[in-house]
Order: structure tokens, then sequence, then C-alpha cells
């Protein structure tokens, strides 16, 4: 028999958006880990807000806003409230009760700001790691290092001589008449109105140039979980820089190992490594010159392991490019742009370890 299009305009209902989210949704393990990691930043938080005025959106329904955002590839902050005035499992997951008002977008934003200028990220991220160490799927060995472009939020034509005057006024301010041939462009010499952190620079010969930032990673080899991150202004010798401040930051003194491609075969980087009692398990490159990684190193069975192991690096690069959208960053200025890496690469942990681990009752 078929059923009869019904319209109703009004709806009551006493369910709770509790009882609406399913017991085994990927969320609510997420969430019982949010939970707890937020409590533990309650002091953090503290010190970013007055004692007096009037209470603004708490900081803790920000991050988790921000998470789903992240989480679910949202890619603005007037499409999340969207989402969070009609979406049942976005507000459970925030702690909004069916009838709370959505914050406005704007007003969102502005709230958002005090915790970019916070290290609130790092505190987020490091709470993450301590969870994860707390369930003993952290490994303390064997790690591995790498880095990739994030595109920045400029374009070429914003990249212009030092000190040169603006456009002429004739012209559309918003998108002017540029001819760049004959033109030698360089960070020394040119630098992006629109975003000055911002370099151009290429991984490889053949590529196109652009405008942006360098992400690093540090991974742990047994689950894959990132122990470290940064976003440092693009150079060529940020990434191996990169991965010898991350190293010193490693804690205890005990030798590890540290996988990575041939871009970090250099004896500098392979010395470095090796006097912060690091065996460096660098992929040889033996392109043009001697590689420095030699049959020392190569003969033992870990090498072999290593170079296995450190291509699951890449899997949080795609999906920091992907469901992460960190492609193309939306932010500027190597500050924020280096918050909203690292918020991201705290995302990706929480869901390794959803996978990882049971999920609480």
């Amino acid at each position: 028999m078929r059923g009869t299009d019904e319209k109703q305009d009004w709806m009551f209902s006493y369910i709770s958006a509790e009882k609406r989210v399913p017991k085994d949704h990927p969320l609510r393990a997420i969430r019982t880990m949010v939970d707890a990691i937020l409590m533990e930043m309650s002091p953090a938080f503290e010190t970013l807000y007055s004692k007096a005025g009037r209470p603004s959106i708490a900081p803790e329904k920000l991050l988790r806003a921000l998470l789903l955002q992240v989480l679910y590839t949202v890619r603005s902050e007037r499409l999340l409230m969207e989402q969070l005035d009609y979406n049942l499992l976005f507000r459970w997951f925030v702690g909004l009760s069916m009838d709370d008002k959505v914050w406005d977008a704007t007003v969102f934003s502005k709230n958002r700001e005090r915790l970019l200028d916070g290290d609130i990220a790092r505190i987020f991220f490091e709470q993450v790691l301590s969870l994860a160490r707390s369930q003993h799927i952290l490994s303390n060995e064997h790690f591995t290092v790498d880095g990739t472009l994030i595109e920045a939020w400029a374009g070429h034509k914003s990249f212009k001589k030092k000190g040169s005057k603006s456009s002429d006024s004739s012209d559309d301010p918003g998108n002017p008449t540029v001819d760049f041939r004959g033109e030698k462009r360089s960070n020394e010499t040119h630098e992006s109105t629109t975003d000055p952190d911002a370099k151009l620079y290429k991984k490889a010969a053949g590529q196109e140039s652009k405008l942006c930032y360098l992400g690093h990673l540090l991974m742990e080899n047994r689950n894959g979980l990132a122990v470290n991150a940064c976003i440092t202004k693009a150079s060529g010798r940020a990434e191996r820089q990169a991965a010898i401040d991350m190293l010193e930051e490693l804690p205890g003194k005990a030798r590890v190992t540290l996988a990575a491609d041939k871009g970090y075969d250099t004896n500098e980087f392979v010395e470095k490594t090796r006097s912060l009692n690091v065996t460096p398990h660098v992929a040889q490159n033996n392109t043009n010159r001697a590689s420095a990684i030699d049959n020392r190193t190569t003969r033992h069975s870990g090498y072999a392991v290593s170079q296995r192991k450190r291509k699951r690096v890449e899997e949080i690069f795609g999906w920091l490019k992907t469901v992460g959208f960190l492609r193309k960053t939306r932010h500027r200025g190597v500050d924020r742009v280096g918050w909203m890496f690292t918020f991201g690469v705290a995302a990706y942990n929480l869901i390794r370890m959803r996978n990882m681990m049971e999920a609480p009752a």
C-alpha cells in the first residue's frame, strides 16, 4: 500500500541528540578522547580569558567545532554554523542542546581568533600524544621524517618586487594585468604583498614554482602516529633543518633510528643525526654523487624495515591535503598556517587512535 505524502509544519520530539547518535558511531570514541583532553587543557584556557565581562563562546565548544570542520572538510565557518543549526550529530559533538541558538559566523570567527593567537593547537597536539602514550601505542625507538608543500593563500600576481609601488589605479585593483615575460623573479628580490611569509619554491626540477610553505612531520613507525609537526618558510635547507630541530625535541637519550627519503641524503645531515645518537636510515641518493649512507647502515635488516615503514608518512600528508583541506591553506602567515597544520595532524592522530583503541563503553 502506498504511503501518503503528509507535510507536517511542527514536530515535537522527546528524544535527545544523545539518543539520536548510534552507539557504534566513530565520533563517540573521538568525543570521549577529546573531552578528556579538553579537561586537561582547562588551565591553558584560563590564561586566555579575562575574569570580568560577558561570557564568550566556551573554548571547549570552539575546539570541538573546529575539529568537526577538519574531520568533515567543512570549507568555511559559515557552512559550519549552517551544519550546527540542523545537523544533530554536529550539535551533539560540540555540546549544544536541541534548543541552543547557533552562533553567528562572524562571532564564531572572532572568538576563534583568541585560540589562534594562543598556543592552543600545540597544547592540544601534546595532550593527544600524552593520551596515546598512556595507551602504550607510541614507539620511542623508530621514526620517519618528511616534508611537503602547503600552497599559500596568495597568487603569483601578488609576488612583486620589494619596495615597488602599487599598480596603476586605472587597472582593476582586485585582478590587475601583470606581464611576467622576461622578468627574473626570486625570493631575494620579490615578495608577496598578500602573504610576505610565503616563498616561491618547487621541490623538484620540472615542477612549477608556487608560493608556499613547507610542512614537516616526525612519525613513529610502529602505528604511524605523528609525534611532531611544524610549518616553516620554504627553502632548500628547511626540510633537513626542521628534521634536526624535531629530533632534538625527542625525550630521552636512547639511540633511535630515523627513516627519510633521498632528499635527506647529505653528509651534513647524516653527520648531525649521528651526533644526536640517531641512526640515519636515509634512502640512498646515487644519482650524481656518492651517497652519505654506506654499507655500515644498509647491511642491517632494520634498514630495509625502515625504508618500508617510512612510506606511511605519505598517508598523513594525503589525509591532511584531502580531508583536512590543507592542500591550500586558508590562513596567512607562518604562525597561523602552523597552527592549523598542527591542529590537523592532531585530528589525524585521533582518528588513528580511534581505530587502534577499543571504543570506551
